[in-house]
């Protein structure tokens, strides 16, 4: 069981928003404790327009970036664009080829690295493999390069311009050859982080073609005026959320609104792989079906194949060609998911002996690289640790890091940096590459790391934080409607928990599955709230007791109805 929290919202900012917002109490202690306490914040919160987006100009090489693309189309220059596999990646490249066709752009050529091929963005093959096709006067990379100094003079001796736009850390400065968009290289000073800050590479770009627009339609250009840069927000939506950045300024706002185009979608890429992931069209897409339908499939062409496939159908008009990729995208997934399913049995028995003692995980084995960043996320959950998991490829171990909420894995890998061979990422997720020989030394290092860092702070291991106490009678639809003006949660923006105290179950949970549970409990009269339990079959709560749930509340769509449903995190005996 979790050790509870529950800190009671400040002062009297939870009662003035819900009298003057009208808002349920519930919702109005959750916007309080979160420090928005000015109505005009809490407007903007519930309710955010694009109109609140900064000005594009304000990042810095936003200006230059702008001014070399406008050359590259008016004078019809080759352009050549380099995305990165992951889901960020391959939504940047769509969004910024789509968005230069629509310019007149002479048509970009697009290329994504073979991942067991050419390894990582920027790498000295991919830049082979795209000057083999030149010669190019423009060169973009996406979502990597911004420690690419040696790559980046390659193609400046090649005759290329080069444009970096980039969300992940510098580990060393960076070249004065290209220009380069990374607030986390360029825009670190000042107190106050401005809000876009920790946009991932799509968003950045979206940020690039929202400053093109503006300048060319300032000039009068009419293929600019016929762009409608929302329908692109889908794509924001996907990347932001698949790259487990934090869903907060300028990133929640673009995920707000790019899930609803993304319920929306003309796009026939998208439609198929909907389609193909189980999602029906126009019901709500929430951040879990990108988590955990749609961005893995895209993943699993990267991860085991060409992820040029996944590109190729999201720019496709063909509603048949798109239908197949889609196909050919879901037959990956599922072998990635049974490889995946046998690493993760085996990596999990590697890092059982060290768990007990570690503050963080190493593990590393003659695994497939290409799908040792999801289990590494499995077990980063499992172990409540950071966790770092690595294949084997020859003399190298190649694999990914994930991290639990309090750490920042570049910094934790920084003190392992003099052994690594290459690394790099955000504080969720890293890239690493280190010598197979080296790879128990990494394992010893990076504890020592994450643990130091931990011990500065004060933060428990298992705990879980209570949103705000409920009783039954105060989980309406009032609520749940008010409650859906706060998504998208993810990163930075936690899905809240809620409590409710004194449940007495009369009627034993019904097991399905091989490890879940639900029950009922009334909530008036006439309503009752469903309650699922994932993979806590070992711990069902008794009949005939009264007990207190933490849960998350949502709504079920379903056939055209919904429906108040709950999912249980913990109980616990009320007092």
């Amino acid at each position: 069981m979790s050790h509870w929290i529950y800190h009671s919202p400040p002062g009297e900012t939870a009662r003035l928003l819900e009298s003057r917002m009208a808002l349920h109490p519930a919702i109005a202690e959750i916007l309080a404790k979160t420090g928005i306490t000015a109505l005009d914040a809490a407007e903007r919160h519930i309710g955010p327009t694009l109109a609140q987006l900064s000005d594009p100009f304000q990042i810095t090489n936003v200006d230059a970036t702008v001014a070399r693309l406008v050359r590259a189309i008016d004078a019809r220059e080759r352009i050549a664009i380099l995305g990165d596999y992951d889901v960020d990646g391959v939504t940047s490249t769509t969004l910024l080829v789509s968005v230069l066709r629509e310019l007149g752009a002479e048509t970009p050529h697009y290329y994504v690295p073979r991942r067991l091929e050419e390894g990582y963005g920027m790498s000295a093959a991919s830049i082979e493999r795209v000057l083999a096709d030149g010669p190019f006067s423009l060169f973009v990379a996406l979502d990597c390069g911004t420690n690419s100094v040696d790559e980046t003079n390659t193609l400046v001796q090649h005759g290329a311009d080069v444009i970096i736009i980039d969300h992940h850390r510098s580990k060393a400065p960076t070249g004065t050859k290209s220009i380069l968009v990374n607030p986390h290289v360029n825009d670190t000073r000042g107190a106050c982080p401005p809000p876009w800050r920790n946009l991932c590479t799509v968003g950045l770009v979206f940020k690039v073609c929202h400053a093109l627009l503006k300048h060319l339609r300032a000039r009068g250009d009419a293929a600019a005026q016929r762009v409608i840069l929302k329908e692109h927000l889908d794509l924001v939506a996907m990347g932001t959320i698949a790259d487990l950045v934090p869903l907060t300024d300028e990133n929640r706002l673009l995920t707000y609104h790019g899930l609803r185009q993304l319920r929306q979608t003309t796009r026939e890429g998208l439609r198929a792989l909907m389609q193909t992931s189980g999602i029906t069209q126009g019901s709500p897409i929430l951040p879990t079906d990108i988590s955990f339908r749609i961005g893995p499939r895209i993943n699993a062409s990267g991860r085991l194949a060409d992820a040029l496939l996944p590109v190729e159908m999201l720019l496709s008009p063909d509603a048949t060609h798109c239908a197949a990729i889609a196909g050919q995208l879901n037959e990956m997934n599922r072998e990635r998911q049974e490889i995946e399913r046998q690493v993760s049995i085996e990596a999990q028995a590697q890092l059982e002996p060290f768990a007990p003692a570690a503050s963080a995980l190493v593990a590393f084995g003659d695994w497939h690289p290409g799908v040792v960043g999801i289990v590494a996320g499995k077990l980063c959950r499992h172990f409540n640790r950071p966790c770092i998991v690595l294949g084997r490829e020859g003399r190298w171990a190649k694999g990914s890091g994930r991290s639990i909420a309090r750490l920042n894995l570049v910094d934790a890998l920084q003190p392992c940096a003099t052994f690594l061979e290459s690394w790099g990422g955000h504080p969720m997720a890293v890239g690493i590459t280190v010598e197979w020989d080296k790879a128990e030394q990494l394992r010893e290092h990076f504890d020592a790391s994450v643990k130091k860092i931990l011990s500065t702070g004060t933060a428990a291991d298992d705990t879980l934080t209570i949103a705000a106490w409920l009783g039954c009678m105060h989980i309406t639809d009032d609520l749940l409607d008010q409650l859906e003006k706060l998504h998208p949660f993810g990163e930075g923006n936690p899905e809240p928990t809620f409590g409710i105290s004194d449940i007495t179950l009369r009627t034993p949970p019904v097991l399905f599955g091989e490890s879940n549970y639900r029950f009922q409990i009334p909530l008036d009269y006439r309503r009752r709230l469903g309650i699922v339990a994932w993979r806590k079959a070992d711990r069902i709560p008794p009949l005939e007791v009264p007990i207190d749930l933490a849960v998350k509340l949502t709504w079920n769509h379903y056939n055209g109805r919904r429906y108040p449903q709950a999912e249980l995190m913990d109980w616990r005996l009320s007092d």
